[in-house]
């Protein structure tokens, strides 16, 4: 199974929206059997023998009965599935959020996503943790879809549907994963050249895990003396007034927050796995990954080039 079918929905919204698609998909089934088989019943029936050769069968000019059913039968059908999907959408935008329901601010850039807790104080990027729901006692993540340039789209199709962020008109969507696992998933709105490797990776963790997380994303990341050249160019050209690194002079906020930047998985949104190898190469030539990348070849020096990626690595 594709990890990013609709057909396994792993939250309650999407699972409301599998079942109301299921509705659907059966109607109109119905439909197009009934409609074949009346077709493929008078194509068989009428067809043209050799007697009807010069026979004009009986013109038949209007049936009340037949006006009757066709119009009254697609209003009722209609109806019904108007009133199963405004039900859906009632319930899934009226829904009421409990005490220990987790905010999380999500902010869509070219061509990259920022994830905001204002709750816990955690900014990170690329990678949304939230904690694993308890059927027992539900948590749900309340997610608010923000965009700083144009219009993107949140999509991880276990999780929901895609809900479009657009500039200053906020959006909102929950969700209440029951199972721990990677979730993936994309922008599914065309919003520039890199749109296609703009990834989506929610981790679903249980409780505890979350917490631990929560836990070290909180603490600061203190360099060690062997990094601290790499720090001092970091800290004085151009990578302080795009990325953040609590605790330091880095205060940018156009690029990811990379206070904790080891401690996930990706890089560039998803495209390329964290190691050390494929940083140094980032901070070299993004375009080599990312063609038309927004952030610039630094042109610093080999050794430069090393120094800097010492500090990055140890920024965990």
């Amino acid at each position: 199974m594709s990890p990013t079918t609709i057909f396994t929905p792993a939250t309650t919204p999407a699972r409301w929206v599998f079942d109301l698609s299921l509705l659907v998909g059966g109607v109109c089934a119905g439909i197009f059997l009934i409609v074949f088989g009346l077709l493929a019943y008078s194509v068989i029936k009428f067809r043209k023998t050799a007697q009807d050769d010069g026979f004009e069968p009986p013109q038949v000019y209007g049936s009340r009965q037949i006006e009757l059913a066709w119009t009254i039968i697609p209003v009722l059908i209609v109806f019904v599935l108007f009133l199963a999907s405004a039900r859906v959408v009632y319930a899934t935008e009226q829904h009421r959020f409990g005490p220990n329901t987790l905010d999380v601010n999500v902010v869509g850039h070219q061509f990259w996503w920022e994830y905001r807790y204002p709750g816990l104080g955690i900014v990170t990027a690329n990678e949304l943790h939230v904690p694993e729901s308890d059927p027992a006692q539900p948590i749900e993540t309340r997610l608010l879809l923000r965009s700083a340039d144009t219009v993107h789209s949140f999509w991880v199709p276990k999780l929901g549907g895609k809900l479009d962020l657009i500039p200053n008109s906020p959006n909102e969507l929950w969700i209440d994963p029951a199972q721990p696992g990677l979730y993936l998933g994309q922008c599914a709105q065309y919003c520039g050249v890199q749109h296609a490797m703009m990834l989506i990776r929610v981790y679903v963790e249980p409780r505890e895990q979350f917490l631990s997380w929560v836990e070290r994303q909180k603490g600061r990341a203190e360099p060690s003396s062997s990094v601290a050249v790499g720090r001092e160019l970091f800290e004085h050209s151009a990578c302080r007034s795009c990325h953040t690194v609590v605790g330091t002079a880095a205060d940018g906020r156009f690029g990811p927050d990379l206070t904790h930047l080891m401690s996930r998985d990706t890089l560039g949104a998803g495209i390329i796995p964290n190691s050390r190898e494929n940083l140094r190469s980032w901070i070299k030539d993004p375009s080599r990954f990312k063609p038309h990348s927004l952030m610039p070849a630094m042109g610093l020096s080999e050794s430069g080039l090393d120094a800097v990626t010492d500090y990055l690595v140890s920024l965990r």
